[in-house]
């Protein structure tokens, strides 16, 4: 009997990968009727899809549940679901707040911040690692590259949870809409603020844009919560456990291989899974014809997984080649966060290796995934931890 494949089920939440490996080698072209969408799973195919916008287009967003697919995904999560020229023009004025020099010059705060959640969380010794550490840190980065004071940080987090904890098959109009209505009335008034009185921040630069409305700088920042913090939650989550079910590897990451702890993490588990697009017309695939306007699901996850491309792919390998990597897409609509996610990832990851003892442990009876089906990551991590032992003076 042939394997289904649905994000949603709970075996393929938990590991989707040997399904994966079935379509690569048996259905390359995968058509899922129930869902309506037809799936890629090799690399040389969704590499070739990411990015061929003509063919592939992103104005019904990236988003395979139902709900958020559909002509309206803009108002949720701005330009991800754009097509040139809207795409273009908004890229571009974000990617401002973006540059390599502003990025670089984060490190310090980044520091800072990860640095006091590893100490508390030492501190405890036994925690959450995705509640205590790694859904705090991208949060609080992307409200310091916002602008958005300390003081408010906790309350923002707090009204964050709806969206990145719910329902993969809820609509977004069945979410908790007072909750996320505050969170859009907080940032629209941020944007007001900065507006009478810039300052050197992420939402000073884009209201400085003639043309740019309030209401894209508040889709803009609602997108940041998934796209510039989700992800990154789940990649130092994945690293942190996957660390620990490799302790050959996990003592190559604690000498010194933080960068490609990260990585192996991104490609091995990779937080993006996938990404939808709409086919433009119709296509011919694998000897079947795929109709316009078909949902197609690009699956970076088992992309990442190709064997044709990662020899012994399913190893948890720090010192693989990984430059034909897919994790962050391709094309126009490449992560514009991926220097800062990996700079997250990398000062976390350091700040963990300085402060607790390789042996740590993971409780994996306490585990548990989220069901998204773009994402995949974890909703709970406990783990305990050993302070480090430091020698010699001071």
């Amino acid at each position: 009997m042939e394997p289904v494949y649905s994000p949603y089920d709970p075996a393929v939440i938990e590991d989707p990968y040997p399904v994966y490996a079935w379509m690569r080698r048996e259905s390359p072209l995968y058509r899922n009727e129930d869902l309506d969408f037809w799936a890629l799973t090799r690399h040389a195919d969704v590499a070739a899809a990411l990015p061929d916008g003509d063919l592939y287009s992103s104005d019904h967003g990236p988003l395979l549940n139902p709900g958020d697919w559909g002509p309206r995904a803009r108002d949720y999560i701005s330009f991800l679901a754009m097509d040139p020229p809207e795409h273009t023009r908004l890229r571009a004025i974000v990617s401002r707040g973006f540059t390599p020099r502003r990025v670089a010059a984060l490190e310090p705060m980044i520091r800072q911040i990860a640095r006091s959640y590893v100490a508390e969380c030492v501190e405890k010794g036994s925690f959450d690692f995705v509640r205590d550490l790694s859904a705090c840190v991208p949060l609080d980065v992307i409200s310091e590259l916002a602008g958005i004071p300390p003081a408010d940080r906790a309350d923002v987090r707090l009204r964050s949870k709806p969206l990145l904890h719910r329902d993969p098959r809820a609509d977004m109009a069945e979410l908790d809409v007072k909750t996320i209505f505050r969170l859009v009335d907080y940032y629209g008034a941020v944007a007001a603020e900065r507006r009478a009185s810039p300052r050197d921040d992420l939402v000073s630069v884009l209201v400085a844009e003639d043309g740019l409305s309030d209401g894209e700088i508040v889709a803009f920042l609602m997108l940041l919560i998934g796209a510039g913090a989700e992800t990154t939650t789940h990649l130092l989550s994945a690293a942190w456990y996957h660390g620990w079910r490799h302790p050959g590897q996990r003592a190559t990451a604690f000498a010194g291989a933080i960068e490609e702890w990260a990585a192996e993490s991104l490609r091995y588990d990779t937080p993006a899974q996938g990404l939808a697009r709409r086919l433009t017309r119709e296509t011919e695939m694998y000897g079947r014809r795929v109709p316009a306007g078909a949902k197609m699901w690009l699956l970076i996850g088992a992309a990442n997984h190709d064997e044709e491309v990662f020899p012994d792919a399913g190893a948890y390998t720090l010192t693989r080649d990984q430059s034909r990597a897919i994790s962050f897409g391709a094309g126009r609509h490449f992560c514009l966060g991926a220097a800062l996610a990996k700079l997250e990832a990398r000062i976390t990851l350091e700040e963990l290796v300085a402060a607790v003892d390789p042996s740590y442990e993971v409780d994996t009876a306490g585990i548990r995934r989220i069901g998204h089906g773009n994402v995949r990551g974890m909703r709970r991590l406990p783990t305990t931890v050993q302070p480090r032992l430091r020698f010699g003076h001071g």
